[in-house]
């Protein structure tokens, strides 16, 4: 990462990110410009610039790796704060929602490819394990998506009405499960389709099918159905 490139305190107006920001749209921006207009003003010694710079720094200037950075490391740095390190956060976390969004709601799901797509953004860079679930209606378009519980995934603390509760209120016509694995292995665990298996059987009985149980690992992901692991014994 450049040092300094337009971030500088001495900078003329029209090197300055505010102003380059305004001219020129945020496309030419460097992510260090554009954390600096997070974080606004520097410290008293230390610009803003030079404050991204060292936020930048505790993922090897890897913006990937920035949303595991978390908020007791940010505001460690000397100038940012907790404010600082809140408008920083809260950043990253619309940047996440916003790339996960779908640009057109209406569109069905076609595969698991569609699912990842919608849920690497937020779950692709966790150091924990969240399990969510996505809603669907009758021509498998997202309704809206649901976290249901986060650490490892354990089926005995997994109850099937807080996965079904929503998509019964909201008459989902189906829902397929999502959670992440950190180690960037997309392969199931025994857990995983055991979890799959016993919410599967329930969505049966209430006539709200799973469609499938989408590991995002990092930039890969698995399909349980895909998988063949959809059906069968919860027990085995």
């Amino acid at each position: 990462m450049p040092r300094g490139v337009g971030v500088g305190r001495r900078s003329p107006p029209e090197a300055r990110p505010r102003e380059r920001l305004r001219r020129y749209g945020p496309g030419p921006l460097s992510e260090q410009e554009l954390l600096a207009l997070v974080i606004g003003s520097g410290a008293a010694s230390t610009s803003a610039g030079t404050l991204a710079e060292r936020v930048l720094a505790l993922s090897d200037g890897r913006l990937w790796d920035l949303g595991r950075v978390d908020q007791d490391r940010l505001t460690a740095i000397s100038g940012i704060g907790t404010a600082g390190a809140a408008r920083i956060v809260a950043a990253i976390e619309l940047g996440k929602r916003v790339a996960s969004a779908r640009t057109a709601r209406e569109e069905p799901i076609t595969g698991p490819r569609d699912v990842h797509a919608m849920f690497a953004a937020s779950l692709a860079h966790l150091p924990h394990e969240e399990f969510h679930v996505l809603l669907l209606d009758a021509q498998n378009a997202p309704i809206c998506q649901r976290q249901v519980t986060r650490g490892i995934l354990d089926a005995s603390l997994i109850h099937p009405r807080e996965v079904f509760r929503d998509a019964i209120v909201l008459r989902a016509a189906a829902l397929i499960l999502v959670h992440n694995h950190p180690s960037g292995n997309p392969d199931p665990s025994g857990e995983d389709v055991r979890v799959t298996r016993q919410l599967s059987a329930a969505g049966d009985q209430l006539g709200i099918p799973v469609l499938d149980h989408i590991i995002v690992a990092g930039k890969d992901f698995s399909s349980l159905a895909g998988r063949g692991c959809l059906r069968g014994s919860a027990e085995d």
